[in-house]
């Protein structure tokens, strides 16, 4: 599978924020552990702390055939990365490090995880493995539903 992985604002900051949410994992070390448990997948990453960006990535990611999101703050505020998930046709798992559901009532508001296929949060780092393996599953149920 080709899958994009989109990383929201701060998330270069990890390994120095607070780490009983969001793990001791750099972003980088994360990449390398998702490459690491599904080597056979071709990935590509985007980190970026600009809304604009990451609208665009998701509207050109044509080539992909599905996208690990973490939209960071912007989950909690974004109507147009919420709307370019809408448009984009691709499966999109949303992933949250920390478990947004215990935290401050700000980030219980979720704009964008409404239009993705589903979202995983509060596992640190094994969220974006859970995230891919539940986006290799859909994908692998899509081409036997295809060859039927």
């Amino acid at each position: 599978m080709k899958i994009l992985v989109i990383n929201g604002p701060n998330l270069s900051l990890l390994g120095m924020r607070d780490k009983s949410q969001y793990g001791i994992l750099t972003l980088k070390m994360i990449e390398a552990k998702i490459q690491n448990e599904f080597p056979k997948d071709d990935f590509t990453f985007f980190q970026s702390n600009s809304e604009h960006d990451i609208c665009d990535s998701i509207q050109d990611s044509n080539q992909f055939d599905g996208i690990i999101l973490n939209p960071g703050g912007f989950s909690h505020t974004s109507v147009a990365i919420r709307d370019a998930i809408e448009a984009s046709g691709r499966p999109i798992i949303e992933v949250h490090l920390s478990n947004i559901s215990s935290r401050e009532n700000f980030r219980k508001t979720q704009l964008t995880s409404s239009k993705t296929s589903g979202y995983v949060s509060g596992f640190k780092e094994n969220s974006y493995l859970a995230g891919v393996f539940i986006l290799k599953k859909m994908f692998e149920a899509k081409q036997l539903e295809g060859a039927k």
